[in-house]
């Protein structure tokens, strides 16, 4: 997998690689989480199936995302975009109005960022979140008999993207699920109040079987979930019903719902509105082959490798 080729790579050039691994770096001497995540037109985006301030909405929503995973509060983001030199003032004037428009609803502040000429839009956000409990989140720190709990739904982003691709009637639901993803920051604030321990929390923009076989992985555990447990919008189900496709594929695999996923002890689980937080399975034995069981089936390297989102793929 050639990205996280590169990642060992990288990791073995620096003097102090020991803040890379989670989505968000936490700085303790300052007591803070730092993110960055890049949206590249045709690689992250479209302009055909998106407009400008949509666009400016979820680049900011994705980064909060990783923050939320972080269990941290949202406070700044800096904002990077490189444009083609024809691009228009109105689409710039859109792409900051949905920027600002997030902002203002999680009381983020833009502090700053950087303005260059590029063939293609690149929008790099760095988001930066102040730590608001007295234990810290990582993949790494699922324990044996931990509840696996997600938030929200599964599989209708990239449900939504794939009918948008193949010109595909689905429902405007599907779609703003897709375009203007929402943040799990009020969740992630009620989670990071009551845990009396550290956990292990991601955010699913690469997919659900993605962020569980990482922690897994990680952690050094195996996690068990039921498929059938996992929330599904009906919109998605009847879709996928409709065009004779498999929507459960999409849950595991499909990325870009920006839930998050976390691995908690009974006592934490048991404090979770049940409303908000969804049980979908457990962590097992600590092995010395840690994997995902999805029902009877088992999702090895090889399968992983196969299935999950890689950049580099094609190489």
């Amino acid at each position: 997998m050639k990205e996280l080729h590169l990642i060992d790579i990288i990791s073995s050039k620096l003097s102090f690689p020991e803040y890379l691994g989670d989505d968000c770096a936490y700085l303790e001497d300052l007591g803070i989480y730092v993110t960055q995540d890049t949206l590249v037109e045709d690689v992250h985006f479209s302009m055909y199936t998106t407009s400008p301030y949509l666009l400016g909405r979820k680049a900011i929503s994705v980064n909060l995302s990783d923050l939320c995973a972080s269990l941290s509060k949202p406070k700044y983001v800096t904002v990077s975009i490189s444009l083609p030199k024809n691009i228009s003032d109105d689409f710039v004037s859109e792409l900051y109005r949905g920027i600002n428009d997030v902002c203002d609803e999680y009381k983020v502040k833009v502090i700053g960022g950087d303005i260059t000429s590029s063939e293609k839009i690149v929008i790099s956000v760095c988001a930066i979140g102040k730590k608001i409990s007295l234990h810290n989140s990582s993949r790494k720190y699922a324990k044996k008999g931990d509840y696996v709990v997600v938030t929200g739904s599964f599989g209708a982003s990239s449900i939504a993207l794939y009918a948008m691709q193949n010109f595909l009637y689905c429902s405007d639901e599907l779609k703003q699920v897709h375009l203007n993803p929402t943040p799990r920051v009020v969740e992630a604030e009620k989670l990071a109040t009551i845990i009396d321990s550290s956990i292990a929390v991601m955010d699913t923009s690469d997919g659900l079987v993605d962020a569980l076989y990482k922690i897994a992985q990680q952690s050094k555990h195996s996690i068990e979930i039921d498929i059938d447990k996992v929330p599904v919008l009906s919109d998605a189900i009847d879709f996928a019903n409709h065009n004779n496709i498999d929507y459960k594929e999409f849950v595991k695999w499909g990325g870009e719902d920006f839930e998050l996923v976390a691995c908690v002890p009974q006592e934490i689980y048991e404090k979770l509105d049940s409303n908000i937080f969804h049980c979908i399975g457990f962590v097992q034995n600590k092995d010395n082959m840690p994997c995902v069981q999805i029902n009877s089936e088992r999702i090895t390297k090889d399968v992983f490798y196969n299935k999950s989102f890689n950049h580099f793929k094609e190489f």
